[in-house]
């Protein structure tokens, strides 16, 4: 089956070439986003394969609809820049990588955590520089001091487990209970608590309209004064305009974001020889307690490999059977 990758990196062609060992399917690699004027590059393809940063509009989807695109198949969990409705009207199939590596994510998070507490990042500039004085590095014993995780899902809950683990008191809000949660100790409660008494707070929520700007101006005025606040699901979670208010008073302590909310322009490229004019994004980037990376958080062989593996998976059984229905978890 020919299958149109858009928006895709080496490290894309590597690992789906890696995973296509039989050749059953011919994969065609573009550099372009998915756009209405790039939608037309799929002519005479059954599938494209998708990023998270990719549009997938009503007016995209009706284009592709138009030249013959059946299944959109997404390499990676998230789904919020797909206009569902638009697809189900068009007759077009999605699929997606729902739990590609919980791992990834979660160690990732708890890195960024250890290296905002710490200074890490800091420090190694400094090294670089000759500069050994420890002034400005201080951090904290995170034993015994309480972390909030909003959304206990798969992620969530290895964050979860991984920070009870070194001694601290962790609290959760989730409409959905997770048992493994319960069983490692964690305390569920309601979002005014959880704002009001932790010391680091940790963002697994998928992007929805409930969830949406959940960290705002409101939210944040609850919280401890030198919060450390991570974001490593969705960008658009957290209200930027806002955090930068609660850095400036103090009121975050500590920020750490793999992920933000108009990523979609800047993140996966390289703009080092350009002017970045997106200025909240920037103004981030001038506080010393602030440590912002471009989305990597799932970017490891392991996941890359189960990607792949499954994207491919989810195509074959489209091309056996035309008539399966949208992942379960998709269209929950």
């Amino acid at each position: 089956m020919k299958v149109i990758f858009y928006n895709s990196k080496q490290y894309d062609k590597d690992y789906f070439n890696a995973a296509n060992t039989d050749g059953q399917h011919s994969l065609i690699f573009l550099d372009a986003k998915l756009s209405l004027e790039t939608a037309l590059l799929a002519q005479d393809a059954t599938v494209i394969c998708v990023f998270v940063n990719d549009v997938v509009d009503a007016e995209v989807i009706a284009c592709l609809a138009e030249h013959g695109v059946k299944l959109i198949a997404l390499r990676c969990a998230g789904f919020n820049n797909i206009d569902l409705a638009a697809a189900t009207k068009k007759g077009l199939k999605i699929v997606r990588v729902p739990a590609y590596s919980p791992n990834a994510v979660a160690e990732y998070t708890v890195g960024l955590m250890l290296a905002l507490n710490r200074k890490i990042h800091r420090a190694y500039c400094q090294v670089r520089e000759g500069n050994f004085s420890l002034n400005g590095l201080i951090g904290f014993d995170m034993a015994n001091k309480t972390a909030g995780i909003i959304g206990t899902g798969k992620i969530g809950a290895l964050v979860a487990h991984t920070l009870c683990a070194m001694s601290m008191n962790v609290l959760a809000y989730d409409p959905n209970v997770n048992q493994s949660c319960l069983d490692d100790g964690v305390k569920y409660v309601d979002l005014d608590t959880l704002f009001a008494t932790s010391d680091v707070i940790s963002l697994h929520c998928p992007l929805s309209p409930e969830t949406h700007h959940i960290i705002n101006a409101v939210a944040i005025e609850k919280m401890k004064k030198g919060v450390m606040l991570v974001n490593t699901s969705r960008g658009a979670v957290i209200d930027t305009s806002a955090v930068i208010a609660g850095l400036k008073t103090g009121k975050i302590g500590m920020l750490g974001l793999d992920v933000y909310e108009q990523e979609e322009a800047l993140f996966f490229e390289d703009h080092s020889y350009e002017v970045i004019t997106d200025d909240v994004f920037e103004r981030l980037l001038t506080f010393p307690n602030t440590l912002v990376t471009a989305h990597q958080g799932f970017f490891t062989s392991d996941a890359m490999r189960n990607i792949a593996t499954t994207t491919l998976v989810n195509i074959t059984q489209f091309e056996n059977d035309p008539t399966m229905l949208n992942n379960e978890v998709l269209m929950s």
